[in-house]
């Protein structure tokens, strides 16, 4: 199997009460599918959603299970996101 059919996979905790986003910057390769896992916490605040504003993403987090967004990866960019109050935030870049 070449290593470019495998997925990039990264898991991102959230928790308001520990400042947000564990990690808040993500990079990944481009050409090559990639994911964002959001793992919820008990403490989310406003940080039930996941807003990115350069993509048509907005997903609820429920505090219950993991989120899995995929990021497009045809060209260098960077995406950011916020919680639903813009008061945490984060980033993807692609390269």
């Amino acid at each position: 199997m070449s290593i470019f059919s495998k997925n990039q996979t990264k898991k991102i905790i959230v928790n308001a009460k520990n400042h947000g986003y564990k990690p808040d910057t993500i990079t990944f390769k481009q050409g090559k599918p990639a994911q964002l896992k959001f793992i919820p916490s008990d403490n989310m605040g406003c940080m039930n959603e996941v807003i990115f504003k350069d993509l048509p993403i907005n997903e609820k987090l429920d505090g219950q299970k993991e989120v899995t967004i995929n990021i497009p990866t045809d060209k260098p960019a960077t995406y950011n996101w916020a919680c639903s109050m813009n008061m945490f935030k984060g980033k993807v870049v692609v390269k």
